[in-house]
């Protein structure tokens, strides 16, 4: 969970919204420029209370262009507190105004933010520029109580959210795979789970299943061949088989799933789909939001793990 201060840094360092519509635009003593839109008949907020605010669209303006930075669509509201000592002071200045259904826009040259970041701001940002950004005051809490009720809603709003976003994007990996699969002539099997899996070599014995241990040696790569680890190349610099026992989140679902197609000895193509993989995040740099994987994997061994020694009885009990 980001802190309420990295929030508003962010802002200032990569923020700003969409068209600003007419009027003037006020000034904080720091020089930040802003506007709030008042329907005038909400409550107003107090020292200590807590606003619900919602981040509108990012854009950054420069030579006559308007880029989108940011997609509402994608973020959820969050209750701050108005606290002077978490929320940085132009920013504090302008909330302080604020009452329910306000709208603010803040208007930031990229000249100050290239200034204050001192060569650490993003690239593209160019001097003679402006960021906008436009938040919408969405509720005043007046207790904590009050506000933690709130987070509790949105943290629902936001599993619901993820869980249908989660639905489609399997449909969108099938998709991708089942196309690549047939591109290039690939005859794999869809496990029940998901993964589709080209098995080389069966391998001996039974397949292991949860508890037991497996060593691997393998090779990561997305679906245009580019390798993003391996135990196997040397060029990544550990080449000692990977250890882990099944069913104990010691790599992916999809990496899992393809281990347990096959005996010791054997060896498997894995097409692992991005939501048995590394969903939404991604692995920066390595691997992309959403990426769909491919792993050679060859299952060295199966074992069970060694019990962890029972604790010793401290001496006189």
């Amino acid at each position: 969970m980001k802190t309420i201060q990295s929030i508003f840094i962010a802002l200032l360092a990569v923020t700003v919204l969409a068209s600003c519509g007419g009027g003037s635009f006020k000034k904080t003593k720091g020089g930040l420029l802003y506007k709030i839109i008042s329907k005038g008949d909400g409550k107003k907020i107090a020292a200590g209370k807590f606003f619900e605010l919602q981040f509108g669209e990012t854009r950054y303006q420069n030579s006559g262009k308007d880029t989108l930075l940011s997609d509402p669509s994608r973020t959820m509201t969050q209750v701050i507190p108005l606290d002077s000592s978490s929320i940085p002071p132009d920013y504090y200045a302008i909330f302080a105004q604020v009452k329910k259904g306000d709208s603010i826009v803040i208007r930031q040259s990229t000249d100050t933010i290239l200034k204050m970041n001192q060569g650490m701001a993003p690239p593209f940002l160019k001097k003679g520029g402006f960021i906008i950004s436009t938040f919408k005051v969405v509720d005043i809490h007046d207790t904590k109580e009050d506000a933690e009720k709130a987070n509790v809603r949105i943290m629902e709003k936001a599993r619901t959210q993820d869980s249908l976003k989660k639905i489609e994007q399997v449909k969108v990996d099938d998709k991708l795979i089942e196309e690549y699969l047939k591109k290039n002539n690939i005859n794999a099997t869809k496990t029940p789970l998901g993964t589709y899996v080209e098995i080389i070599n069966a391998g001996n014995g039974a397949k292991p299943d949860s508890g037991k241990q497996v060593s691997v040696k393998y090779t990561g790569m997305n679906l245009e061949g580019k390798k993003f680890d391996s135990n196997v190349d040397s060029s990544f610099h550990h080449t000692d088989p990977y250890s882990f026992v099944i069913g104990q989140m010691g790599s992916i679902p999809g990496f899992e799933d393809a281990i347990r197609q096959i005996g010791k000895g054997g060896k498997v193509k894995a097409y692992i789909p991005s939501v048995l993989g590394y969903g939404s995040m991604g692995s920066p740099p390595a691997i992309k939001a959403n990426e769909n994987l491919m792993f050679e994997i060859e299952l060295v061994d199966v074992t069970v793990p060694k019990a962890a020694p029972a604790p010793t009885a401290p001496q006189g009990h």
